[in-house]
């Protein structure tokens, strides 16, 4: 009796380690694949932009004076402290002058020796001076007769006038031996009282003698101004400087007060000075002198020698393509920004213009709109997808 061999039972699912292991490989390859970079981006915009350049200032009154004495004497005590306000032609200071010395018996007799010497030298002048006066006169009538040379005329002429001169300093001698006789016949009387006014109105700014005290003529007593009318002295770069016109507007801030004041520049000075910085360098510096156009009532705590911060603006305009500095980068010799495009990084070369502190010009190479990648570093290469974040 035959028998067939039983079918065989197929397996149905025999395909599905290979299907899980292709899932596997989908799943490794789809989780190793590169990730796009978290990046900041900008747009580019047009708007307003300025470039300044900050530096510390100092304010100075622009008109002071220095009241000085102006003759030897005793000083009396100055009544004022700084700060004491001062009229035009104020008393500020009385000096009593310093009296003449009396001549003992025996200074007298010489003083009165050179008197009587400088008189009798006066006459002996003034007749040598006569004498050759004579002699020219006649001299002159005969080279008019031809009678004598013209270089006999011009000794003449010449011993004249030599005999004149001395005549004068004769002259000059008596009178300073008499003026100090006189002097010292007046000796015991006191001198008047001599006044120094105030040369404008103002405040005591500083008062260099307030004791009572000798002084001499020229002594520095006090100095006048007026805190209101101030300047502020500011020590740019010397390239900055020339970029500068006058008229240039300017802000002060970090002077004490709650809201930063407006200035502008009145004058650049012509010459510059080598100024070493404080990591010692040799830096050439120049003033630029800055008047205060906010009015008094809002800074009237602000005096002589205060110190202040100054941004002053080199350039300004209300409308230019601009981008952060942050965005752009060095390329060569070139300013280069990558530009997200179909979210990869293109690098785009930049032609750049004036820059702020946060913001640069673009003058060409970006568009209005383009989104630009910033602090890109060396994380962002050409071609690289990014993801853009916003903060």
């Amino acid at each position: 009796m035959n028998h067939s061999p039983a079918p065989k039972k197929s397996k149905p699912f025999r395909w599905l380690p290979f299907a899980g292991g292709a899932a596997l490989l989908a799943l490794l390859g789809f989780g190793l694949r590169p990730q796009p970079a978290p990046a900041e981006t900008a747009r580019a915009v047009y708007g307003p932009l300025r470039a300044t350049v900050s530096e510390e200032g100092k304010t100075r009154i622009r008109q002071r004076y220095i009241v000085s004495s102006p003759v030897n004497g005793q000083l009396r005590r100055v009544p004022f402290k700084p700060g004491a306000e001062l009229a035009a032609n104020d008393i500020v200071a009385a000096i009593e002058p310093m009296a003449a010395t009396p001549l003992d018996p025996r200074a007298r007799r010489l003083a009165e020796a050179r008197r009587d010497a400088a008189v009798a030298t006066l006459e002996k002048t003034r007749a040598a001076h006569d004498l050759a006066r004579s002699e020219l006169g006649r001299l002159e009538k005969m080279f008019a007769e031809k009678t004598v040379s013209p270089q006999d005329l011009d000794n003449i002429r010449l011993r004249e006038t030599a005999a004149a001169r001395d005549v004068i300093a004769a002259d000059g001698a008596l009178r300073l031996v008499e003026a100090e006789l006189a002097e010292a016949g007046v000796a015991g009387t006191p001198p008047a009282l001599v006044e120094v006014h105030a040369p404008a109105g103002g405040r005591v700014l500083h008062v260099f003698q307030e004791s009572e005290r000798p002084v001499l003529a020229g002594t520095p007593l006090v100095e006048v101004g007026d805190p209101a009318d101030l300047e502020v002295v500011i020590e740019l770069l010397s390239r900055d400087g020339a970029a500068l016109a006058p008229g240039a507007a300017v802000e002060f801030e970090q002077w004490g007060g709650p809201v930063s004041l407006a200035g502008k520049v009145r004058m650049v000075e012509p010459a510059a000075f080598t100024k070493i910085s404080a990591l010692g360098v040799e830096e050439q510096r120049v003033n630029v002198i800055a008047d205060l156009t906010t009015p008094l009532d809002q800074r009237r705590s602000l005096g002589d020698n205060f110190r202040v911060e100054a941004r002053v603006v080199l350039w300004q305009s209300d409308r230019v393509l601009k981008v952060p500095v942050s965005g752009l980068f060095r390329r060569g010799q070139d300013w280069a920004a990558y530009v997200l495009r179909d979210g990869r990084a293109a690098l785009q070369i930049v032609k750049a213009g004036r820059a702020s502190n946060t913001e640069m010009q673009v003058l060409a190479g970006l568009e209005e709109g383009d989104e630009v990648i910033l602090y890109p570093g060396d994380r962002i290469t050409e071609g690289q997808r990014v993801k853009p974040v916003k903060l």
